[in-house]
């Protein structure tokens, strides 16, 4: 690498990737974010993101990035839906999950409270996003109100990420021909944003737990919805 930047070299990067093979990992990467839970490893809009980018590339099509995410994400919670509904009680004990546990309750209460508007809200929320399927389906909710819900906010969420990334992309080009030391700058800054926002989360998190554990004196119960 010469007198590429950082830009262009992640973007060079994308377009080393066959054409199909980008579809497909970002259709699996959503597909699983909630029916095999690799959303805690890898949310799914850091795929839909990426595959924006690659379409403002041309490396593939728009148009078919936003109905595969779209179709992915429904299907996915769907099959999210089922797994919670067949074994929400044992997945409950899994300890990726009881580290979780305050967020969990709070999903929980939403979901009494606000059944598919919480569904709908979830979705743009990584940690809702990889377990409300599940905890919907353990929570006995209607199937076709949960898929409603679902597919509304899988609609949304699909299309924004994927159009978000693709401007996104073609303005980091304009950027990167014009002046690239304030493309890389920008790229810092966004480096930089992600990392404070993902540590002050995850404090916030720690102390939530850490409150609901003193609360309910460290009882493992798990409440389920009727």
């Amino acid at each position: 690498m010469q007198s590429a930047t950082i830009v262009s070299y992640l973007l060079h990067e994308i377009h080393q990737l066959p054409t199909g093979l980008t579809y497909a990992l970002v259709t699996v990467l959503v597909f699983g974010e909630a029916a095999l839970f690799i959303g805690f490893v890898l949310p799914g809009e850091t795929a839909v993101l990426v595959a924006g980018v690659a379409a403002s590339q041309g490396h593939v099509n728009i148009v078919l990035v936003c109905v595969l995410v779209v179709a992915a994400a429904i299907v996915g919670d769907s099959v999210g839906f089922a797994i919670g509904h067949r074994y929400g009680e044992q997945l409950m004990r899994l300890k990726i999950l009881r580290r979780r546990r305050a967020a969990l309750e709070r999903a929980l209460e939403g979901l009494r409270r606000r059944g598919p508007i919480y569904v709908f809200i979830g979705r743009f929320t990584a940690f809702l996003r990889a377990v409300m399927p599940g905890l919907a389906g353990m929570s006995r909710m209607n199937y076709r109100r949960f898929l409603i819900a679902n597919a509304a906010g899988g609609v949304l969420w699909g299309v924004s990420f994927s159009l978000l990334g693709y401007f996104a992309g073609t303005a980091l080009t304009r950027i990167e021909k014009y002046a690239s030391w304030l493309g890389l700058a920008v790229l810092i800054l966004m480096v930089l944003f992600f990392i404070v926002y993902h540590f002050v989360k995850r404090s916030r998190e720690t102390s939530e737990d850490s409150q609901w554990v003193a609360e309910h004196g460290g009882d493992d119960s798990v409440q389920s919805l009727e």
